[in-house]
């Protein structure tokens, strides 16, 4: 008869529910029993595995499915039981598979541990201050601007802009572009962000000119504002960090497999050459009489 399990509140479950697949617990009350069978503990840690298997559309209901997955958890081990009871533990396929699992284990915690070993919050903020001044802020305009087809009228709508015209009443007027009804308001921007000839002639103005011909590009006509300037502001730390880890770890795992190839013996087997693919017939030997 099945023994009452445990069940930790769905709060708990639900607090645990995106975080890694966990190896080990500090204490118990960090790894709390949610069942027993034959007087065997059932960790929560235990039931959270089982559920880093499912989809991730399942994972996101974990509070739901945590009573279902216990009782899968009961149902392997009465099975493990059964199969030690059945003497598989001595099996040869059985002890095959446990060191390979046991092989990939070890590998996997000794990749990690070299990780977190290495790449260390000071490393980390070294590595931003790096990139930082490698990449200074760089400019960025607010610009607007007023697209016609034809040249001649861009040429007077800029005459009406130096007789005193307000820009954004002409763009709403007249430009063809989809910024037309915002005055031709583009936002900010930086260099190589629009067609090299537009960015050129805005980054060479001034903010409060308007450009004094009008400038040509693969969508026509333009007539082109400054509104103003700054430097562009610089991804944080905060924003940063998954990236430079990320980063970080690549390299340390790849001086790791440097270092472990070097001076090891490695040798790579080729498989035989392949039979003739059917139909093909191979080539008769010397003196081989037809």
């Amino acid at each position: 008869m099945r023994i009452k399990h445990l069940l930790v509140p769905a709060f708990c479950a639900l607090s645990v529910a995106f975080a890694p697949p966990v190896l080990a617990q500090d204490s118990a009350a960090e790894d709390p029993v949610v069942a027993r069978v034959g007087g065997e503990d059932v960790l929560q840690s235990e039931v959270l595995a089982l559920a880093q298997s499912l989809p991730p559309q399942q994972q996101q209901q974990i509070a739901l499915i945590f009573p279902q997955l216990i009782e899968q958890v009961i149902d392997l081990k009465l099975v493990g039981k059964a199969g030690r009871a059945a003497g598989l533990a001595e099996d040869e396929e059985v002890r095959k598979r446990v060191m390979e699992s046991e092989d990939r284990i070890i590998s996997q915690t000794y990749i990690v541990r070299e990780i977190e070993a290495q790449v260390t919050e000071e490393k980390l903020k070294a590595e931003y201050e790096k990139f930082v001044n490698e990449n200074p802020a760089s400019k960025e305009v607010r610009a607007r601007h007023i697209l016609v087809e034809e040249e001649e009228q861009a040429k007077t709508l800029i005459a009406e802009l130096d007789g005193g015209a307000d820009f954004a009443a002409l763009a709403g007027e007249h430009s063809t572009g989809p910024s037309g009804a915002q005055g031709g308001d583009l936002g900010f921007f930086g260099e190589g962000q629009m067609v090299p000839e537009f960015s050129e002639a805005a980054f060479a103005m001034e903010a409060g000119e308007h450009s004094k011909e009008p400038v040509k590009t693969q969508f026509g006509w333009h007539i082109i504002k400054v509104e103003e300037s700054r430097l562009a502001e610089q991804p944080s730390f905060e924003q940063m960090q998954e990236d430079l880890r990320a980063e970080l770890s690549r390299g340390v795992y790849q001086d790791m497999i440097a270092k472990l190839r070097e001076g090891a013996e490695i040798e790579i087997v080729t498989p035989e050459a392949a039979d003739p693919a059917e139909g093909d017939e191979a080539p008769a030997s010397e003196g081989t009489s037809q």
